[in-house]
């Protein structure tokens, strides 16, 4: 039974390996190495995956629960199959900026800081996908920052916080955006742009030391949680 099983799964294997998109041309391949742990990875998932086979007989119909499950696992493997492909120079592997630019689709990045914008789209951001905040999320905001503000400046202020907010929203519906990703420094001006966003638009926060010492590595990797 479990040969049976293990043949079963190579026999998905070679499927899953045929499942992308008809438009890519695949390479022949080149000497390497067998990631032996990898593989025997996609052969676990593969038979966790066909156990969704016989818990959904006869029809085979998955409520979308399993099917989130079911798709998961599948989604996975096809992942580590790109990356055994990738060790045969089957398939090249996708540049750090192509990757985080796929792992950016639908999300808002919200910063406090114009240089921090031109790094994050150095990374592979769409820049409309960016947007800079100079300024708070609620004019209250403001008198945290700088107790001995004047009256008189909060309407200015106000005015700036609302063409903030609309360009949110332009964004967000212009370019399909669902998700707002907030990425900041631990001072007090950014750590309270993080809080309201997160109140307002239930958004990630990722609060960093230092953003300029980011690299895109560490920034994919940030994406990827998202």
């Amino acid at each position: 039974m479990e040969k049976f099983r293990l043949h079963q799964a190579q026999l998905l294997i070679e499927k899953a390996g045929k499942s992308k998109t008809t438009s890519e041309k695949f390479k022949t391949p080149k000497e390497g190495n067998i990631d032996v742990k990898l593989f025997g990875e996609i052969l676990d998932e593969l038979i966790e995956a066909e156990e969704f086979i016989y818990s959904s007989r006869p029809s085979h119909k998955l409520n979308e629960q399993d099917a989130s499950l079911f798709c998961d696992k599948i989604l996975s493997v096809r992942g580590k199959l790109d990356n055994i492909l990738m060790n045969f120079g089957v398939i090249e592997k996708e540049s750090i900026e192509e990757e985080i630019k796929k792992l950016s689709e639908g999300i808002l990045i919200l910063t406090s800081k114009g240089n921090f914008r031109k790094m994050i789209s150095k990374f592979g951001v769409d820049s409309q996908q960016i947007l800079v905040a100079g300024v708070p999320l609620e004019v209250e905001d403001m008198k945290i920052i700088n107790p001995k503000i004047p009256e008189a400046a909060l309407g200015a202020i106000s005015k700036k916080i609302e063409h903030v907010k609309n360009d949110i929203n332009r964004k967000m519906n212009s370019f399909s955006l669902e998700k707002i990703l907030v990425i900041i420094e631990s001072d007090k001006a950014s750590e309270l742009l993080g809080k309201r966003a997160e109140e307002i638009y239930n958004a990630d926060v990722i609060t960093l030391n230092n953003l300029k010492d980011l690299t895109p590595e560490e920034f994919k990797n940030i994406m990827a949680k998202i």
